[in-house]
Parts: structure tokens; C-alpha cells; sequence
């Protein structure tokens, strides 16, 4: 009871500054600020980026770029994370991004939010898809070593179509469960960093030396150039910190927001930096030089790892480590994914906004978002079926669409100089170096990763990235001219105080 008193003037702290804003609290306000944290950092997922993409940083650069890849990107995701969670914490929205460009850009703001908006739910679906791929992988492995079951390219969508109906029923109907687990997900990736970590610095009777750990390098990729490539292998680590501006997009399921939500995108991104490279480390220590060519052929080079290392028993039992983290991750993914397109629909931004926007009463959960979310990350996969490095092209969609989003509004917000409004979370004097930063960092990997990452270049391993982010910027680049520039005027407020509690009391009556 006395939790509940204490709890009630901030939840309607929270409930004022969404209806300045202009939204109904339309979502229930149930999340604490660590269940906050818990999803930015289940995204994150150590446990599925590293290992997922483990096997690509193998052929691009191999143990050296794999160990100091991922300081490096993360020192430089820090300032990204940094520079958002400022922003975040004047704007707590569900709406995060492209609400935060609308309202910092001093001309054509709705042209910034549109754009920023599309970027981000391009990120957003490739980052679904990555996630569940990942983890259709990581079962498919598992299942052959069991079982013998095929790895063909079918078998693997078959599996993913399966993981993304799950996490769209539990998002549906199992809204409690999820806001369990996505806490239970962040000891689960603790433990079980520290459990392979520890079976493989113990179980193994060999392991790579030091110097080979941090130095050695290695180039499959069919390049010349040891520092392209070495570049290339860079995507390993900037996939890995993706996913952190869901703790924008659950602000209005929030208690505190305005701190809550910054906290939560800051601290995802400083322990993901510390245990991921005890667990890429580990993982790099376990490798046996003679069967390099054995893990680059597997099709989870990881579980070939532990296989060489401590045994086929022992590597089944880590991929079911690995297994149950990606699927939290993949679960919390479709969450924070719904949310923004639950958003950008509130705001008319997408084709059948209506259909997208609609709440279902009982669940008070975006139903309509949550499969926009999965179907659109299962077609975002279907080239596998044809292309060998279609996982290497979905990361890099997902990295760059939600890197563009990212840092849109850092790049407004430093416009903004002085007349910035701050929230009660902000860097201070910090604001524009690390703003500056953040910004050069993006454009950068931008370009980067959409570039060729193997050759000679043809038809199986063309990375179709670009094609991707082009037909994003085509679309809604002609959506735009066409049609949107007449009416979409940015994030809509959704009435006056007396109609946001209209709303409110109705949604009340029917659940």
C-alpha cells in the first residue's frame, strides 16, 4: 500500500508531461526503471549479436578485430547513447526518434520526423529479423547436433517463421509475461556470460595464445586490403549495440521516464560494453588454429567452438545458454518494435495507419504493430533462401536504418544550441563534444557498411544493404512529394486535456 502512495505522484508526473506532450495515456505505466533497462539491454544481447556474428568476424579480421572491435564501437556507441538519452529525457514518447526530430528541427520539421521515422522502422523491422535469424540459426545447430535435422536454407526460415509466431503471440497475449521476462532476461544473459566464459577458460585441455587472441589477424572474404577488411569486421560489434532506443519507445509504459528512460539506454550500453568483451575474449581463447577452416564452414561457428573445446555435450548444453538469450532478445525486440510503429501510425505516418495504430482493449497492447513487426522481419530474411550472405546484409540494414535514426535528432539537437529545452537528465557542458562525436561516428559506419564485403561480387553474396536503405529513402522520399508533404504535419497531439482524459476513461471502461 505504501509503495502504491509513494508510486501515484510520480505516475502522475508522468501522465502530465505526456499530456503536454499531447498524447492519452493510452498504454498501461507499469515498467519500472530497471525493466526499462532490461529490454534496451535484452536487445542489446550480448548473447546473440557476439555470437551470432562471431562467424562473420572469423573471415573479417578474425581474433583481433573480434577482441578490440568491440571496445572501440562501443566507446563510440557510448557517445551515440549519450547524446539520445538527452534528448530522451525532454521528450519521453513513445514515439522516441522521429517525435524528437519533429519537435527540434527549427524548419521543415515534419520532412526531419518523416524521414527519421522511416529510418528507424527500417532499423527496427531489420533488427526483429536479425534477432529471431540469429536465433534460427543457434536451434537449427542445436537440432543437427541432436538429431541430424537438415541446416538447408529452408530449414532455417522454417525455424525463424516459427520463433517470430511465438514472440508475436506472447506480445499479444502474454503482455505480463513479457514485462517478467524481459527482467528475468537480464540475469539470463549474466549468467550465462559467466557460465561459458568459465567452461570454457576450465573445460578445455588447450587454448590459443595470448599473442594470437589480440593479434592475430585473418582475411576469407576474397579483399586485399587487411585494413578494409579489418573495417568490414567493425559490423560485429556496432549489430551487438543496436536495440538501446527501445528504452525511448516504452517511456510511456514508464514510471519517472524523463530519468528512467536516459538511464536505461546508458547503462544497456555500459554493461553490454563490459560483458561482451569478457564473452568475446573467452570465446576467442577457446579456438583450436588448426580447425579454423572447420568453424568458418559450420553454420554457427560458435557451437563448433565449444564442440573442438569441451565436446559435443558441452556445446549443446551452451547453445541452449545461447538459445534461451536470443529468444528474450527477439521477444523484446517485437515489443519495442510494435511500439514505434504503434507511434508513427498514431501520427498518420504509415500506409494503413488506423489498421496499425488500434489497440486491442483487454490487453491495452498495439495487437495489428506486433504482426506488422514480425511479417515484416520474416521478409526481410527471405533472400537466404538464395543468398549465402543475406544475415551479414540484414545486421548491416538493421545497423545502419536505426544509426540514421539515432542520430538525426542529436544532429537537430546540437542545431538547437541554447534554446535546447533540457529534461532533468542532460550531459551538461558535455553536450556538444560528445553530440559532435556521436554524429561523425554515424555517418561514417553508414558508409561503411554498405560496401561490398566479400569478392569477386556476384548474385550469392552481393550485399543487398544498399538496395535496401535506397528503397527505404526511394519510397519514402516519393511518399513524401507526392502525397505526405500535404498532410502530415508531425507528430499530432491527440486533443485538449479534457479530450486526452476522455480517451483515458474510455480505454478504462473497456478494459
Amino acid at each position: 500500500m505504501a509503495e502504491e502512495i509513494a508510486a501515484a505522484p510520480t505516475l502522475a508526473t508522468d501522465e502530465q508531461r505526456l499530456h503536454e506532450l499531447g498524447y492519452a495515456q493510452e498504454l498501461r505505466r507499469r515498467m519500472s526503471g530497471f525493466s526499462n533497462f532490461a529490454v534496451s539491454f535484452t536487445i542489446i544481447s550480448i548473447l546473440s549479436g557476439c555470437l551470432t556474428l562471431y562467424g562473420y568476424g572469423m573471415v573479417t579480421g578474425g581474433p583481433a578485430i573480434i577482441v578490440w572491435g568491440w571496445p572501440i564501437v562501443g566507446a563510440m556507441t557510448l557517445m551515440v547513447g549519450l547524446a539520445m538519452a538527452e534528448v530522451c529525457s525532454s521528450f519521453p514518447t513513445a514515439g522516441g526518434l522521429y517525435y524528437w526530430s519533429a519537435k527540434l528541427a527549427r524548419r521543415n520539421g515534419p520532412a526531419w520526423s518523416w524521414f527519421t521515422g522511416w529510418f528507424n522502422f527500417l532499423g527496427q523491422v531489420a533488427v526483429t529479423a536479425g534477432i529471431d535469424f540469429g536465433a534460427a540459426f543457434f536451434i537449427n545447430a542445436l537440432l543437427n547436433l541432436e538429431w541430424g535435422v537438415s541446416t538447408a536454407h529452408w530449414v532455417t526460415i522454417l525455424i525463424l517463421a516459427g520463433v517470430l509466431l511465438l514472440h508475436g503471440l506472447l506480445n499479444q497475449f502474454g503482455i505480463r509475461l513479457v514485462a517478467l521476462l524481459n527482467d528475468v532476461s537480464v540475469w539470463w544473459h549474466i549468467l550465462g556470460v559467466l557460465i561459458i566464459v568459465s567452461v570454457l577458460a576450465f573445460v578445455p585441455a588447450k587454448h590459443a595464445s595470448a599473442s594470437y587472441v589480440f593479434t592475430a589477424t585473418v582475411n576469407g572474404t576474397g579483399w586485399h586490403s587487411t585494413f578494409y577488411v579489418l573495417l568490414l569486421g567493425l559490423l560485429l560489434a556496432q549489430y551487438t549495440f543496436t536495440g538501446y532506443d527501445a528504452s525511448a519507445h516504452m517511456t510511456e509504459e514508464t514510471h519517472n521516464a524523463a530519468r528512467s528512460g536516459p538511464r536505461g539506454i546508458v547503462m544497456s550500453i555500459v554493461v553490454s560494453l563490459f560483458a561482451g568483451w569478457v564473452l568475446l575474449i573467452g570465446i576467442t581463447f577457446a579456438i583450436q588454429k588448426a580447425q579454423y577452416s572447420t568453424y568458418t564452414g559450420a553454420l554457427v561457428p560458435p557451437a563448433q567452438i565449444w564442440a573442438t573445446a569441451i565436446g559435443d555435450t558441452g556445446a549443446k548444453l551452451l547453445l541452449v545458454v545461447a538459445i534461451g538469450a536470443q529468444l528474450f532478445c527477439g521477444m523484446s525486440s517485437v515489443t519495442a518494435n510494435s511500439r514505434m510503429i504503434y507511434a508513427f501510425s498514431r501520427d498518420g505516418a504509415l500506409p494503413g495507419s488506423a489498421f496499425w495504430h488500434r489497440i486491442n482493449a483487454k490487453t491495452r497492447t498495439p495487437t495489428n504493430a506486433i504482426w506488422l513487426a514480425a511479417g515484416g522481419a520474416l521478409i526481410l530474411a527471405l533472400p537466404y533462401l538464395g543468398n549465402n550472405t543475406a544475415y551479414a546484409a540484414v545486421t548491416s540494414i538493421a545497423t545502419i536504418g536505426l544509426y540514421i535514426a539515432y542520430v538525426l535528432p542529436t544532429f537537430l539537437r546540437l542545431r538547437q544550441g541554447a534554446s535546447f529545452r533540457r529534461g532533468p537528465w542532460h550531459l551538461g557542458r558535455w553536450s556538444y563534444p560528445v553530440g559532435i562525436v556521436a554524429v561523425i561516428w554515424v555517418a561514417f559506419i553508414t558508409i561503411l557498411f554498405m560496401l561490398p564485403t566479400a569478392s569477386p561480387i556476384g548474385w550469392g553474396n552481393f550485399n543487398y544493404t544498399v538496395v535496401a536503405v535506397l528503397a527505404v529513402i526511394g519510397f519514402a522520399g516519393i511518399y513524401w512529394l507526392v502525397s505526405a508533404k500535404n498532410w502530415f504535419k508531425g507528430p499530432k497531439v491527440q486533443g485538449t486535456p479534457e479530450e486526452l482524459a476522455a480517451i483515458e476513461h474510455e480505454l478504462e471502461e473497456l478494459a
